[in-house]
């Protein structure tokens, strides 16, 4: 009898062994296939505007603020291209880059679907209706405006501004931020860019950072896809009401405020500069609920680290409020999601930079339809920020796994600060001026 037990036991053991491989093979391909969408949407984008912007700079162009045309408005696209246009070319392939978190979330369903979690098919489910919701209604509603003018760059602004945005690309993926705190002030004090321009533009450099970063995180398994997934929700509703917001409230008391939290926010990081790993925390029962506990695998430290994942209401709404300042001022506020989860929710600040590399680009999508039918995504502007931010996103991603937790730490610290202050200097600019 005993003999038999022993037998029945290894079977089961076996059997559940083989079970959990099955089921941990299909949770990779389902990671593999969505690090794959976001490096081909990145290649693919970069290879059309790279193809538009060759076009453009071997034609004779008028340099006056006239002299750039560009469709502003889906359907003029696609003619547009037809007809030989290089703005649209180039517009085409910023249009690729700003479907790439859509594809992702779309292709995220099947990963999940594959895995039989049915809890999180229906969560991003969510995310995608109200990612198409925004960009396809919110973007056709809110979107009437006319183009703002402005002279088209010369080749060798063009080429200083890609430089600036390969800067910009590092510095976001391995801090978790959109870059685009970094790229507005480089256009508008640097170049002389028209701030709403410069805001336009932003989206598309957090997008960017996003895709071009989280395509490796992804790959090598330090993102939290679950916890990325779940607070999407908040981080998309918070959008799409900041650009619902942004259309009635002047920016300047909300850059303030937002400078002032920030600069608050920096206290508790400095009272744990060096800690490495979160101790002494465990799920709470919506972690538990939502299996938002996992592993990666620490290059630096040579092991695998396991995590868990504690207050997630407190988290969650901190991601809505990320989400409305993204809508309301065209910034990924990639700041405030790794704020959200390395103070609130715990998590070891690796996965809080890949995280929110990873979510920045859905936020920004779901207000980049309203941003791009405005007519402010110029695209001889946006063309250099995207390709030097894919660039130096995607070096930036490769240099993360070389640095401790302590020391991205002590890298977003600084660059904390320094965004606050600049959100206080553009907050008491709006005050003053009423611009």
């Amino acid at each position: 009898m005993s003999s038999t037990t022993s037998v029945s036991s290894d079977q089961s053991d076996t059997g559940g062994n083989a079970q959990d491989d099955s089921q941990m093979s299909l949770v990779r391909q389902a990671e593999l296939v969505i690090s794959n969408v976001l490096r081909g949407g990145v290649l693919l984008s970069a290879a059309v505007i790279l193809v538009g912007v060759v076009w453009y700079y071997l034609q004779p162009h008028a340099r006056a603020a006239g002299g750039l045309s560009y469709p502003h408005h889906l359907g003029d696209v696609i003619p547009a291209v037809l007809a030989g246009n290089a703005e649209a070319i180039i517009t085409l392939g910023l249009l690729i880059l700003l479907a790439t978190p859509v594809v992702r979330v779309a292709v995220s369903i099947g990963a999940f679907a594959l895995e039989h979690d049915w809890l999180y098919v229906g969560i991003t489910t969510l995310v995608l209706a109200l990612l198409l919701a925004s960009i396809l209604v919110l973007g056709e509603v809110f979107g009437k405006g006319t183009v703002t003018p402005q002279a088209p760059p010369s080749l060798g602004v063009f080429a200083l501004v890609a430089l600036g945005s390969v800067v910009a690309g590092v510095v976001g993926s391995l801090v978790g931020l959109g870059g685009g705190v970094l790229v507005v002030p480089l256009l508008t004090i640097g170049f002389s860019v028209y701030p709403e321009i410069a805001v336009g533009v932003s989206i598309i450099s957090v997008i960017a950072t996003s895709s071009g970063a989280a395509a490796a995180y992804v790959r090598d398994r330090i993102t939290n896809l679950r916890v990325g997934m779940f607070l999407e929700i908040a981080t998309t509703i918070g959008a799409i009401a900041g650009a619902f917001l942004a259309i009635i409230l002047a920016p300047g008391l909300l850059f303030v405020i937002f400078g002032v939290v920030l600069l608050v926010s920096a206290i508790p990081l400095l009272i744990k500069i060096g800690e490495e790993i979160p101790h002494g925390v465990r799920n709470d029962r919506f972690a538990q609920r939502l299996a938002l506990a996992s592993s990666y695998h620490d290059d630096k430290l040579g092991r695998t680290i396991d995590y868990q994942v504690a207050h997630v209401p407190a988290g969650f709404g901190m991601m809505l409020v990320a989400g409305i300042l993204s809508g309301l001022l065209g910034i990924g506020s990639g700041t405030f999601k790794v704020l959200a989860m390395d103070t609130a929710m715990r998590l070891p600040m690796k996965v809080s930079t890949t995280t929110s590399n990873f979510m920045i680009g859905v936020t920004a999508a779901a207000s980049a339809g309203i941003y791009f039918q405005r007519g402010d995504m110029n695209p001889l502007y946006a063309a250099p920020v995207a390709l030097g931010v894919l660039l130096g996103a995607t070096s930036g991603a490769k240099t993360l796994a070389r640095f401790s937790n302590t020391t991205i730490r002590k890298i977003f610290v600084p660059i904390l600060v320094a965004i606050a202050v600049e959100m206080l200097i553009r907050g008491a600019g709006y005050l003053m001026t009423g611009h």
